[in-house]
């Protein structure tokens, strides 16, 4: 990490030429510039950067659609300011003298653009800090690599792809050291970025990987999440490979990304570990039981695409179930730990998950819980898959109409949020409805 007089030094020394800032958009990805490194000091520093508002309202092919409130051609595609975090300063080190530091964005009023990702995660912790609270976090991000560049992968259309690896190496040492000088050089590099990085290990699916991070505060979990992804991909295309973080990029396991939680004083006390059952306090009961109660109406914000829901099969380790257990990956909820690393983890979000939206709902429906004093039911025991109990939504359309009608949602989000985000839903349900794939043509070129 760099402070901004660290950042001259750098410069003046001819070690940094660059400085990338960058915005987290509607899918979590990093959006921005590159700029010269001395005029991000000499005016950047003081008067900000600037960027087009349709960051915030496109696609994930970048194009322009309608139904957004804050950004159309009615409104003339103007801009919004970059202000960026100076706390988030770091080095990049997979770039040549480069550093990267994250931005939130505002009005030229200089009022927050409110359904910004990043600042959507800022409201639910600002909830957190009346209390004196804060949540935090860990991400774990699986991929899948492949030995082929990105390029190659497009003009195949991603198919006939060689992943690195040709059967399952979960856990597996053999099968990690084939792709170890990759996975070393990204954790070489995340560390060089300031993350703290604490193992990598294979999984189930061909070629599939993880690597995780130690967790941290929410915002910085959630940055560093963001900067990760990014920059994994840049490096594998640096080493001529490819890696998706697709939830369900074939018919094997699909990438999670499960993400654990607990809440903590600013003095660090464990707010959710007690002496009571399981571990808990009254508070973390509550807690809990909030995650269950607001679990189907905020999916939307854990599985944002329609390949999110491919995941959720019986038996993939991907959930079906809205329950809670102890240590049981049948469920959606997962208790683990105990005393201060008493924890929950939530198994739905898959690898295409974006990090602020996710967190924020974790956060918001334990406050939920906590608010209410909401009763805890008993953990489930045994194989969550068939418990015949309220389920995951089974797809993007049915999580839209869950989130568009919850009242809960509007009051903790507030209305410009659901309607943004309840957006970028049907854009992308549209898209997928008007395509013609790959099933229907094998099905009906021919026999129907």
């Amino acid at each position: 990490m760099l402070t901004v007089e660290h950042l001259k030094t750098e410069i003046d020394a001819g070690r940094i030429d660059t400085v990338i800032i960058a915005i987290a958009d509607m899918q979590g990805r990093l959006q921005g510039k590159r700029l010269a490194a001395k005029f991000f000091v000499n005016e950047v520093l003081h008067h900000h950067a600037e960027g087009c508002d349709y960051l915030l309202a496109v696609d994930v092919d970048m194009n322009t659609v309608g139904g957004y409130a804050v950004s159309s051609w009615d409104r003339g595609y103007g801009d919004f300011v970059m202000r960026p975090d100076l706390s988030t300063l770091r080095r990049i080190p997979w770039q040549e003298g480069a550093a990267l530091v994250m931005a939130d964005v505002v009005w030229g009023s200089g009022d927050d653009v409110t359904v910004s990702p990043r600042q959507i995660l800022g409201r639910q912790r600002a909830r957190l800090a009346e209390r004196g609270w804060r949540a935090y976090v860990g991400t774990e991000l699986e991929f899948i690599v492949y030995n082929t560049s990105y390029e190659d992968a497009w003009r195949r259309g991603y198919q006939e792809l060689e992943p690195a690896n040709l059967y399952n190496v979960d856990y597996s040492l053999l099968g990690g050291a084939r792709v170890e000088p990759l996975l070393r050089r990204i954790r070489l590099c995340m560390e060089g970025a300031g993350m703290y990085v604490e193992s990598a290990k294979g999984e189930c699916n061909l070629g599939q990987h993880e690597i995780a991070f130690r967790y941290a505060e929410a915002l910085p979990t959630c940055d560093n999440h963001a900067i990760y992804k990014n920059g994994a991909k840049e490096i594998a295309a640096q080493e001529n490979k490819s890696i998706t973080f697709m939830a369900k990029p074939n018919t094997r396991e699909g990438n999670s990304c499960h993400i654990h939680i607990s809440f903590r004083s600013d003095d660090g006390d464990p707010i959710l570990a007690g002496e009571g059952p399981y571990g808990l306090s009254e508070t973390g009961r509550y807690f809990v039981a909030g995650q269950q109660a607001c679990l189907r109406e905020f999916t939307l914000l854990l599985a944002p695409n329609i390949n999110s829901y491919k995941r959720f099969v019986p038996g993939s380790f991907a959930p079906t179930s809205v329950k809670w257990g102890i240590d049981n990956r049948t469920c959606a909820l997962r208790l683990v730990g105990h005393g201060h690393s008493l924890r929950l983890e939530n198994r739905v979000p898959g690898g295409d998950v974006n990090p602020y939206l996710a967190v924020s709902a974790l956060i918001a429906a334990g406050l939920y819980g906590i608010e209410h004093e909401l009763p805890l039911e008993d953990p489930f025991a045994g194989d969550a898959y068939r418990a015949g109990v309220d389920r995951i939504p089974h797809t993007l359309r049915d999580a839209l109409a869950l989130w568009e009608s919850s009242a809960l949602a509007r009051e903790v989000f507030g209305e410009d949020v659901v309607a943004h985000y309840a957006n970028n839903a049907r854009v992308e349900l549209a898209a997928f409805d008007a395509a013609v794939t790959d099933w229907e043509l094998i099905r009906g070129f021919e026999r129907m």
